[in-house]
């Protein structure tokens, strides 16, 4: 069951987000494989999960296999994680390891997280979804400095994507 998690709307809100959110930063083995190699890895439906792209806006990103698009995280490493506990609440580590989808290009891999579980990474970016995406297409996520560092669609050129403008209607988005 997903928990639904709205943007904040005030700035007390996002102060206690991101003190909840603390990282923690243990260290994690690597382990590559070609896209070819995790899908035949395992017959668990994360071996089977596609990573895909999709427009959003003028950027295309990165999107798992529900569309949802794929974020990474600035204080991560392409061997460790820095986003645990709380912080994986809000930003769901995408189980490794996954398949590239069509028009899919780069290096995929795992990294072994805090927990024991296996993380997808991308060109040495360990990938998350964010609670606050709902639907696919959306990227609300993006440019948002949380948990202790920024985060960023992941974009299929693997620059980061512009931070959207700040919202005119809503009162502040943790900007």
């Amino acid at each position: 069951m997903r928990h639904r998690w709205l943007a904040p709307t005030g700035l007390a809100a996002v102060a206690l987000l991101a003190a909840a959110c603390g990282s923690s930063s243990t260290s994690s083995s690597a382990s590559t494989s070609s896209p070819s190699a995790a899908a035949t890895s395992s017959s668990s439906a994360a071996a089977a999960a596609a990573v895909n792209s999709a427009k959003i806006g003028s950027v295309t990103v990165l999107t798992n296999s529900k569309g949802l698009t794929l974020y990474w995280f600035v204080p991560d490493t392409s061997t460790t994680s820095k986003c645990n506990g709380t912080c994986a609440h809000y930003w769901p580590p995408v189980q490794g390891p996954v398949t590239a989808g069509s028009g899919v290009a780069g290096t995929f891999a795992t990294i072994t997280r805090s927990d024991g579980s296996k993380q997808a990474t991308w060109n040495g970016h360990p990938l998350y979804t964010y609670i606050g995406d709902t639907a696919a297409g959306e990227a609300t996520g993006n440019g948002l400095n949380l948990s202790g560092g920024v985060w960023h669609e992941v974009t299929l050129t693997g620059a980061a994507a512009p931070a959207p403008s700040p919202s005119t209607g809503s009162g502040g988005n943790g900007y």
